[in-house]
């Protein structure tokens, strides 16, 4: 028998890690119906942002790892869900961000990112990582350089299409002198 797994909170400057919750749905539902969910194969109906949170949660209950809801913490609102994602049709675990409209432009993705990283080397003991970001997606692009990701190559998904993967320094590339990340 599976046993239910507790998602874990992490903190960082400004920003709360933790697990989703229903009042986190409207603000879910925004985002996965507007433009910027394009990135994640959107847009979204109302029931399949219902249906999408839900997984947020139950990908934490079948890997022992998932994505975090982001909660700026001035404000306690929802502003993204950022952290380790592995459908059974991508080729390896990434760090996927995604970000509602108002956090837009404030390195909270970084921020989050970083974090998850950190627990994925940490916690999980992982030696590498990868992020896949959509053909054309150049902010998702940016900041993967930012974090200090090379671009490895183009992963040919069924329903999403050229995805273009790439990889984080490893563990122990980040402690024995790579760059963390630049501003």
């Amino acid at each position: 028998m599976t046993t239910l797994i507790s998602i874990p909170t992490l903190e960082t400057d400004r920003l709360i890690l933790r697990a989703p919750r229903i009042e986190d749905f409207e603000a879910y539902v925004a985002f996965n119906a507007s433009p910027r969910s394009a990135g994640v194969g959107g847009p979204y109906t109302r029931q399949a942002a219902f249906s999408r949170l839900s997984s947020l949660i139950g990908h934490w209950q079948l890997r022992g790892f998932g994505r975090w809801m982001l909660e700026e913490k001035v404000t306690g609102q929802p502003v993204g869900v950022v952290g380790l994602y592995h459908p059974d049709d991508w080729p390896e675990p990434e760090i996927a961000w995604s970000l509602f409209d108002a956090a837009e432009g404030k390195g909270y993705a970084q921020e989050a990112a970083i974090a998850a990283r950190s627990y994925a080397y940490d916690v999980l003991n992982w030696s590498r990582v990868i992020s896949l970001t959509m053909d054309g997606n150049t902010r998702s692009e940016t900041l993967a350089k930012r974090l200090g990701a090379q671009l490895d190559c183009v992963f040919e998904h069924p329903e999403f299409g050229s995805m273009n993967i790439w990889r984080h320094m490893s563990a122990d590339e980040l402690t024995d002198g790579g760059m963390e990340a630049c501003a």
